[in-house]
């Protein structure tokens, strides 16, 4: 079941129109929200972030941050599984081909799809990733449906037999194709700011968060490309992928090779995190 535009309906009885500005432009924002135990997960953070990227491309909230909560509660409730990964989809609407903004409804779509944790296997040994120049637009803050760029620099892994592109620009790292990005060096995690060129990730927040509580040493500070080519650990972070250990960049070993200290740590902080704000606290949603 999903939601289009005011009604629930089973996906194949979905239709958008072809004058769609999303179709046609890919003039629209979109968020992930990850669901454990049919509970969203920071929930306020995402739609936090789903307000920022709709003022970036100057378009209407169509919905106020309660009314989507409910939204999303009945989707999951129509929806099977206890964990579930919610997609929302917001494009300007239907109108005439014309480069202005129209004054018409904005589309609005929600789906849900099964949210499955990264495998044991993926766990024991991590991820292979490549790295890449980040020839993207500069408002990489926004999360917008226009993801061409980002499918491109994502396929590069894929034909390299690797699980993410590292993105680097102007000699310093940013975030990966579909993740944001830490990397240990000296035994001190390092995390890029947040600016116009990364999206601010959710789950890179929550990262940091678990860091400071727990007195691992952090820096949040601009990496350059050689501290990751020479990084002792690096990890990726996403809603979907929660955090995963790169163990091999550019075909050559990270540090031993196998997920490091720091990632195990913060692996096991995080399902803890999950655990106990989650399934133990309904008010953390």
């Amino acid at each position: 079941m999903i939601y289009l535009n005011g009604q629930f309906m089973p996906l194949d009885q979905a239709c958008v129109s072809v004058l769609d500005r999303g179709f046609i432009f890919g003039d629209g924002v979109y968020e992930v929200i990850p669901v454990y135990s049919r509970r969203p997960f920071r929930v306020v953070e995402h739609l936090h972030r789903l307000q920022h990227s709709l003022d970036g491309i100057r378009l209407k909230n169509p919905h106020t941050n309660n009314e989507w909560r409910q939204l999303i509660a009945q989707l999951i409730e129509q929806n099977p599984g206890e964990d579930q990964s919610v997609y929302l989809h917001i494009t300007r609407g239907v109108a005439k081909r014309d480069h202005a903004f129209p004054d018409v409804p904005p589309t609005v779509f929600i789906m849900s799809s099964p949210l499955l944790p990264p495998s044991a296997e993926l766990l024991e040994n991590g991820v292979k990733a490549v790295t890449a120049n980040d020839n993207r637009w500069v408002r990489c803050d926004i999360k917008s449906i226009s993801l061409l760029p980002n499918v491109l620099l994502r396929q590069l892994a894929t034909d390299a037999e690797a699980s993410e592109t590292i993105l680097i620009r102007d000699g310093y790292l940013t975030e990966g194709s579909a993740s944001n990005i830490f990397v240990v060096k000296n035994q001190v995690l390092l995390a890029p700011p947040k600016s116009h060129l990364m999206l601010p990730g959710i789950t890179y927040d929550v990262t940091l968060e678990l860091a400071a509580s727990n007195s691992i040493i952090h820096e949040v500070r601009e990496i350059a490309e050689d501290e990751l080519f020479g990084a002792e650990e690096i990890m990726l972070t996403s809603s979907t992928r929660e955090i995963m250990a790169i163990t091999h960049l550019n075909g050559k070993a990270v540090g031993s090779g196998n997920p490091g200290p720091k990632f195990r740590q913060l692996h096991q902080l995080y399902q803890q995190y999950k655990a106990t704000h989650m399934r133990g606290n309904p008010s953390a949603q």
